[in-house]
């Protein structure tokens, strides 16, 4: 449907609105307007139209809100006249779109009739399928080795579509489909866009809402960065993001509109697919998201398409120069729109018409079958490549595109097509299914529709070489991943013999520390130019911000101010090939930016070495969903939890005390998880993570902790490295040891010290170890539990746990910063004593000493504890314990940390 613009020069065509005290003057300026558009086109009265909203605040008149430039009418944006001629054969785009709509059906209804229910989705790729078309045969462009295509984040509960395509393709076998979302026993295909699952077919998980839209957003800018970095070649590659009108509920959907517009991305399409219906009912029953979205995109800065109407309804616009038809669907809330869809042509009829006689005159000429024939612009092949060409040519801007499209389209009426049901239909009757054959006219006999035979036309018909010469056309197949082998040279170990030998009688934290390796690393002349140093807003806080005169911070527009602190050594220095990623108070935000980097060696075919450094209680919990999306995309790179630990982190209280990511951490399979003491623990785990990820290219990303407490760094043991990586190592032996104490993180200094009490108060001897990754030390033992249950009568290796405390002697206790569950993932793999010390509980405010004592993790309650664990087993008497309470002010009746 488009408004044609003869209709503003009509004087009949106005409507009068209540409050017009002078309707000719009203049409004047509408006739010069006219005059314009006719003469110089619709960009030149774009100009005009806003230079006038721009000019008006400053001359004393305000804007109310119904004079909003926020909204266009509820009309096609692209005028009939300006719509470009369909470059494709629409004959043959209709039967391969017709089979790659019948094998998706067919896929689901066979999982769900075949394999036990597991499930699957009709209506989402029923209502995109046109628009995935358009795009497939005309406009995605594929990516061959060493030239990077297109970046297409599809919709994740379409994938069937996806499916379905790449079988018609050669690209899937009919035993792929025939095992949708049964994986288990191989040739099955993920249920969703599961690059972990599938990776050489999927780029981007994006099942999970609002996910991808983000993602997309920060993808894009980062094109932009990798060009003014000067690290790819200037290009034209586009991203594009297909979502749903409801997932645009996600606060992630719109979290980075603003960023989008603010640096200029044109190379970011956000196509939303407006069905107007979520999972139970309508997105908006009592409004029309359509124009709340493009509010909220046109406020943001965006361009924006709308597609509404298919080229059914041209000729009815045109005839209707009041613009009452226009008006009359502008007025109907979205509850309407889908109550009209489901009627028949009669029915529509009343909707559109009423009692007004100039509507029932217009559509006089048009029998109920014709009306019933009016449909939404999402499947009108036409109108979709109208919007995508001028989305593509669009500078300065980054583009949404609104496609109003019917949920269900094609299962029929009286099943699933426009209803509230639509997204729950799994099955199909047989009269719906030979509706569905007839509907879209699909070459199958009864006995092959029944049975849910996949069809695929012959190789040699006209319908598979135009498929495969359109996609030869654009360089290959899409989705497809590549991820060529690109190893770098990273730096050995001794690079950091600095952080290696300790900081003398210096105190420095190993947030300090991951400062000085990220100063090795940016001097390297191998690596330095893929380092990714990504941060929220806290730079200064964690203390590097040295960052920013060294490397800069990344504008797309440079630097156009002075910044008030030009003569201080560290002044704010922003530059267009800056490296530095701030990305402001958005933990998601620059997630989505770490994601981009860590799969930037398959995405862009270049590596790069992020290193996101945030507050660590602002990671798993805030943006644990981002993570994991990070590790099913077979992302390489460093998270940094800085001023980690629940009592490390002084006087910060409860929202800002982290006790539980490395816990959150252990539970995502591709996550090496880490918490160190020590700065030289820090750079064997660094070193060793970037030969594992960057040098054996193993698709695997590490968690570091990183403590703002100052305290002596030691130097480094001979022989600990292995141990590091492993998991814990011995770092204090002492003779005739009667107990085994284990400390991580900043409590290992509470541990050492509680060694020394045990010595002192007790004439205990105790070992002292350094456990570097509980996470890793269960993964290893639990992998070699399953070889010893599957293979019982075989001679098993023993697990590095057991093999470092097979020769020592007495129980064993356990203090970290962090819950007790974390400490407990070895339990199941120690054989004999096994007392935890953690920080179970909401965080406090106050100095670490006091919050450690609270929590009971500090040196004092490490010794309590060990004795206890030494009575339990008649080693002393437990008149010790009793006594280190009393020498050490314990009160036993103090209230649990835990109790809420």
């Amino acid at each position: 449907m488009n408004a044609s613009s003869n209709n503003i020069k009509e004087e009949s065509g106005m409507t009068q609105t209540p409050d017009d005290i002078d309707p000719i003057e009203t049409q004047e300026w509408l006739d010069a307007l006219a005059s314009v558009l006719q003469r110089e086109g619709p960009e030149r009265a774009r100009f005009i139209v806003g230079q006038l909203l721009n000019n008006t605040p400053s001359l004393g008149v305000a804007l109310g809100a119904n004079a909003s430039p926020l909204t266009t009418p509820y009309c096609n944006t692209i005028p009939v006249d300006d719509q470009p001629d369909y470059p494709g054969d629409l004959t043959l785009e209709k039967r391969l779109e017709a089979a790659i709509r019948w094998n998706a059906v067919a896929m689901v209804l066979r999982a769900k009739k075949e394999a036990g229910g597991v499930g699957g989705h009709l209506s989402s790729y029923a209502s995109i399928a046109t628009i995935y078309e358009v795009g497939l045969n005309h406009f995605f462009r594929g990516a061959l080795e060493g030239k990077p295509g297109d970046l297409i984040y599809f919709q994740g509960h379409s994938s069937e579509g996806n499916y379905a395509r790449a079988f018609l393709e050669g690209r899937l076998t009919e035993q792929n489909l025939k095992n949708f979302r049964q994986e288990v026993h191989g040739e099955g295909l993920s249920s969703y866009p599961h690059p972990w699952l599938m990776p050489a077919f999927w780029q981007f998980a994006t099942v999970s809402l609002g996910l991808g839209a983000l993602q997309a957003l920060y993808q894009a800018r980062f094109l932009k960065y990798l060009e003014n970095r000067k690290l790819t070649e200037p290009n034209d590659r586009k991203v594009w993001l297909f979502c749903g009108d409801g997932e645009m509920d996600e606060p992630e959907s719109i979290a980075g509109l603003t960023m989008a517009a603010r640096e200029n991305l044109d190379n970011v399409i956000y196509v939303v697919n407006c069905n107007l219906q979520r999972l139970d009912g309508l997105v908006r029953s009592n409004s029309k998201i359509v124009q709340e979205l493009e509010g909220v995109f046109r406020g943001a800065g965006w361009n924006v398409i709308k597609v509404l109407w298919d080229s059914h309804w041209d000729a009815l616009f045109e005839k209707d120069k009041k613009g009452l038809l226009l008006k009359r669907i502008s007025e109907c809330v979205d509850g309407d729109m889908q109550s009209a869809y489901v009627g028949t042509g009669a029915h529509k009829r009343e909707f559109l018409c009423g009692d007004n006689e100039e509507l029932k005159a217009l559509f006089a000429e048009l029998s109920d079958e014709d009306i019933h024939q009016l449909n939404r612009g999402g499947h009108d092949p036409v109108k979709i490549y109208a919007a995508y060409a001028q989305a593509v040519k669009h500078k300065g801007q980054p583009t949404a595109i609104l496609i109003q499209s019917v949920k269900g389209y094609g299962l029929g009426t009286s099943g699933a097509e426009s209803r509230n049901v639509a997204h729950n239909q799994l099955e199909m009757t047989e009269d719906e299914l030979k509706a569905f054959r007839a509907r879209f006219d699909l070459p199958l006999n009864d006995k092959q529709l029944l049975a849910l035979a996949f069809y695929q036309p012959d190789a040699n018909s006209p319908e598979m070489q135009y498929l495969h010469a359109q996609r030869n056309q654009l360089n290959g197949y899409l989705p497809a991943r590549l991820a060529p082998k690109h190893p770098l040279i990273v730096p050995a170990l001794t690079a950091f013999d600095a952080i290696l030998q300790g900081s003398g009688d210096r105190t420095i934290s190993t947030t300090m520390v991951l400062g000085r390796i990220l100063n090795v690393l940016l001097k390297d002349a191998n690596i330095h130019q893929f380092i990714v140093p990504i941060f929220s807003d806290e730079v200064r806080t964690f203390g590097m911000e040295s960052l920013f005169r060294q490397i800069g911070i990344y504008s797309h527009v440079g630097q156009l101010y002075t910044p008030e602190d030009k003569e201080q050594l560290v002044y704010y220095r922003e530059a267009q090939d800056g490296q530095v990623l701030e990305e402001g108070i958005t933990e998601a935000g620059c997630m989505s930016s770490w994601i981009a980097a860590a799969t930037s060696y398959s995405t862009h075919q270049l590596p790069m070495i992020p290193f996101f450094t945030y507050y660590s209680m602002f990671g798993f919990q805030r943006v644990g969903d981002f993570i994991w999306a990070a590790g099913d995309m077979r992302a390489r790179g460093f998270l940094i939890g800085a001023t980690a630990g629940r009592t490390t982190l002084e006087g910060e209280g409860l929202q800002h005390q982290d006790g539980q990511s490395l816990l959150a951490a252990s539970t995502v399979p591709n996550c090496r998880a880490y918490d160190p003491a020590f700065g030289y623990e820090m750079a064997v785990i660094i070193q060793h993570g970037l030969q594992e990820m960057m040098t054996e290219e193993k698709d695997v990303f590490y968690y570091v902790m990183a403590m703002n407490e100052k305290y002596i760094q030691p130097a480094m043991p001979k022989g600990v490295e292995t141990g590091i990586i492993k998991g814990m190592y011995r770092y204090k032996k002492s003779d005739s040891a009667q107990i085994q104490l284990l400390g991580s993180g900043a409590i290992l200094n509470e541990v050492i010290a509680a060694a020394d009490l045990l010595q002192k108060d007790f004439n205990i001897a105790a070992d002292v170890w350094s456990v570097t990754s509980y996470t890793e030390l269960r993964r290893e033992a639990m992998d070699l539990q399953r070889s010893k249950l599957f293979s019982p009568n075989k001679k098993s290796k023993i697990s590095y746990l057991d093999e470092c405390l097979q020769s020592t002697a007495g129980p064993i206790v356990a203090a970290t910063d962090y819950v007790r569950a974390y400490a407990d993932l070895i339990r199941p793999f120690i054989s004999r004593s096994y007392t935890v010390l953690g920080t179970d509980g909401y965080g406090r405010s106050d100095t670490r000493e006091r919050l450690r004592h609270f929590f009971e993790v500090d040196r004092y309650h490490v010794v309590v504890a060990a004795l206890y664990a030494l009575s339990k087993e008649n080693a002393i008497p437990t008149s010790q314990v009793t006594a280190a309470l009393k020498k050490y002010n314990i009160d036993p009746d103090k209230p649990n940390p835990v109790t809420v």
